[in-house]
């Protein structure tokens, strides 16, 4: 057979009938021998999925995405407020070891 670029208009109508012809005639063979579905095609080697597997395989993936995330971290409140008077507590406190810091002569704590 020659490449396609050097075929005539002529050949390729040619040929184009003999694919139907031997189309025609595979379809005639099957329907004598009462095969009702089509021959598979080889050429493409793709498989196709039915809408329950696809369903299956997508709610497995799901699971497994919220197993990963797990449970949601909890949501942090703000801080505590401390009352006024153990903030002024604190304070003294505070006051208090510094006035004995700088009395032993420190800078620092």
């Amino acid at each position: 057979m020659s490449p396609l670029s050097t075929l005539t208009a002529a050949q390729l109508r040619r040929y184009a009938d003999l694919k139907e012809q031997i189309e025609n005639l595979e379809a005639e063979l099957s329907a004598a021998l009462g095969h009702n579905a089509a021959p598979a095609n080889t050429e493409s080697g793709k498989r196709t999925m039915s809408p329950a597997a696809r369903a299956r395989i997508a709610a497995a993936q799901r699971a497994r995405w919220a197993k990963l995330k797990g449970a949601k971290p909890e949501v942090r409140k703000g801080r505590r407020k401390m009352s006024a008077a153990t903030r002024a507590k604190m304070a003294a406190v505070a006051k208090a070891r510094w006035a004995k810091a700088k009395a032993a002569g420190k800078s620092t704590l």
